[in-house]
């Protein structure tokens, strides 16, 4: 098979309070970089991390993780601050870059802090993102992070929960294969559980790890 055939584009909106916040998506075709509504934001926000007027409450997901085992994602993660992202690892630009900066940020932290910090990859292209496949794609940037993969139906309908755009992946007619998702990554505060900050895609490692320390202990950056 070959290699993913991904397009990618870049959109977001954080004017007034009643202000639709675009996400980015990920995939092929004149429609791959379309995107949904997710949530009101604030108005005036020039911060990398985007705060919400009205909090997100975690998917009521439980898929398996990287080891095989069942994970319930609300339960797992209670109490905890957690960084939440859709993606796949076949993405050839999106994925392994969030990723990638998160890892960045988060070895910025004190080794109290990364321990606290759960950063969790939900698979938008689950029947290629096998367990093992994601464990070892994880590793590539941090070892602690998270990877589930499990019943497509379930993650479309953690995602649109939260209102991340997925699409079910797409066989193309020379073999390829189109994923499209969108790109934010939610925080989730460990003070309630919901997530009061998304960030969009285009937020670098550095901006990152300027607000985790904030977003551990439950403030917005």
């Amino acid at each position: 098979m070959r290699t993913t055939r991904t397009a990618t584009r870049y959109a977001a909106a954080a004017v007034t309070a009643a202000a639709v916040l675009t996400l980015t998506a990920c995939g092929s075709g004149d429609d791959a970089g379309s995107a949904k509504p997710v949530a009101d934001v604030s108005g005036g926000n020039t911060k990398p991390g985007v705060v919400l007027d009205t909090p997100k409450e975690k998917p009521d997901l439980v898929l398996t993780d990287t080891a095989g085992e069942k994970f319930d994602l609300a339960a797992e993660t209670a109490g905890k601050p957690t960084l939440l992202f859709f993606g796949y690892t076949n993405c050839p630009d999106v994925c392994p870059t969030t990723m990638s900066d998160l890892a960045l940020a988060k070895q910025k932290l004190a080794p109290a802090e990364q321990k606290k910090l759960q950063v969790v990859m939900v698979s938008t292209d689950p029947e290629r993102d096998t367990p093992r496949r994601m464990r070892t794609w994880l590793d590539a940037m941090d070892k602690d992070f998270i990877g589930l993969t499990g019943d497509f139906t379930a993650i479309e309908k953690a995602a649109k929960s939260v209102g991340v755009h997925v699409d079910k992946p797409v066989k193309e007619k020379d073999g390829s294969i189109t994923v499209s998702h969108g790109s934010s990554v939610l925080a989730y505060s460990p003070k309630d559980d919901k997530a009061h900050v998304v960030y969009l895609a285009g937020v670098t490692a550095e901006q990152y790890a300027k607000d985790m320390p904030k977003l551990i202990k439950g403030q917005k950056p």
